[in-house]
């Protein structure tokens, strides 16, 4: 099997913290440059890794969270839209989330996407992962994040359609494709690392320009995680996946019938310890 040309896009603003592990994760996956990051200011300090990518600064616009979103997905699916001239396979998704193939399929993740898929987008299961407050210490960027962290949250708001199979317009923060149905794909994995760091978390709800531009209230909401971890006996991760996808394949709110509805139940999760290395 010929292997797809794969591209991958994000852009990021005021981050000190995942951009130079999302080159390195993705780089190691499909190539540095095939790499696209924005980088969202003009005064921005760039990653590390800047210049071994394709990396693009760009104006900055003082918008509100939620108008922020939405300019910052249309630009990347407009984008995306050229990178199809040349690529077979487009992925996009923010600074913090990391796409994984079960190493239990004994293939790389550019092999696996490589293949024919009868859908225009692939979502994969989203697992929130999260700091432990109680028995895990503060996250050593040197080291992969999976080896430091044992919980996550199985998440309906990050399943999801990354993977661009044809081109196509995503939702605000990629949660949806715009007039198409998603397909979860049994073997691919977002895990999302917002909240991999307890003190790096609590640094972004206490920054004044993110609350006054409205994300105070979506601070208050993820924060939640970290007590559910402490409060909450973790499923066995293996055991829960497939009720997961089989559940939010089958089940959306009728105002929203392109994106999966909320799992009935708390979704806290063992991670597998075959992740552990991957990221």
């Amino acid at each position: 099997m010929k292997e797809k040309k794969i591209a991958v896009v994000s852009m990021v603003r005021n981050d000190s913290f995942f951009a130079d592990k999302w080159i390195t994760y993705y780089g190691q996956q499909f190539g540095l440059k095939n790499l696209y990051l924005f980088i969202d200011g003009l005064d921005q300090k760039l990653p590390v890794l800047a210049d071994s990518i394709n990396c693009y600064p760009i104006p900055h616009t003082k918008l509100s969270r939620s108008k922020g979103d939405r300019k910052r997905v249309l630009h990347i699916s407009k984008f995306s839209h050229t990178l199809f001239k040349t690529y077979d396979v487009v992925l996009a998704m923010d600074i913090d989330e990391f796409l994984v193939l079960d190493p239990l399929q004994k293939t790389s993740l550019q092999a696996y996407l490589s293949q024919e898929f009868k859908s225009s987008s692939l979502s994969a299961l989203g697992l929130d992962v999260g700091q432990h407050p109680l028995h895990e210490a503060p996250v050593d960027l040197k080291q992969p994040f999976l080896s430091q962290r044992s919980f996550a949250q199985v998440s309906d708001r990050y399943t999801k359609p990354v993977v661009a199979l044809q081109p196509l317009q995503w939702g605000s923060g990629f949660h949806r494709v715009k007039g198409k149905n998603f397909a979860i794909d049994p073997h691919l994995f977002l895990f999302h690392f917002g909240l991999v760091d307890l003190e790096q978390a609590k640094q972004n709800a206490t920054n004044d320009q993110l609350r006054s531009s409205g994300w105070e209230g979506h601070f208050n909401r993820r924060h939640q995680l970290y007590e559910q971890l402490k409060s909450v006996p973790p499923k066995e991760g293996d055991s829960f996946f497939r009720t997961a996808r089989n559940y939010f394949q089958k089940n959306r709110k009728w105002y929203a019938w392109n994106k999966p509805a909320p799992l009935k139940e708390n979704g806290i999760i063992s991670i597998p310890k075959r992740f552990k290395t991957l990221v």
